[in-house]
């Protein structure tokens, strides 16, 4: 009997195992990268496109995503009226505007 208490006794213990918040800490600073390298970015990019869009007016000079250049004839709720040549009109949305350059009556 005295020898099986002494196996117990002599017997090593399991490792102490690290805090939970350490085992986690890896994939808690790949997110917060991902958040500051990817998203933020993205997303002040996107606000940007959006106030771009939404200051558009008559007599702007545009470029498309598509490459179109032209003049905006009219601005709708969500779409535009581009002139890109005389006699020439193409109706586009709003959110294929990449740039405004200027506006031709300043």
């Amino acid at each position: 009997m005295e020898f099986i208490t002494l196996l117990a006794q002599a017997a090593p213990s399991a490792p102490e195992q690290p805090p939970v918040l350490f085992q986690f800490l890896p994939l808690i600073i790949i997110a917060v990268l991902f958040y500051f390298l990817l998203i933020r970015p993205q997303q002040r990019k996107q606000k940007e496109h959006q106030k771009l869009v939404t200051a558009i007016k008559t007599g702007d000079k545009v470029i498309s995503s598509g490459g179109i250049h032209g003049i905006v004839a009219n601005v709708k709720e969500a779409t535009i009226l581009l002139k890109v040549a005389d006699n020439v009109k193409i109706e586009m949305d709003k959110a294929a505007v990449v740039s405004v350059s200027k506006s031709t009556e300043a």
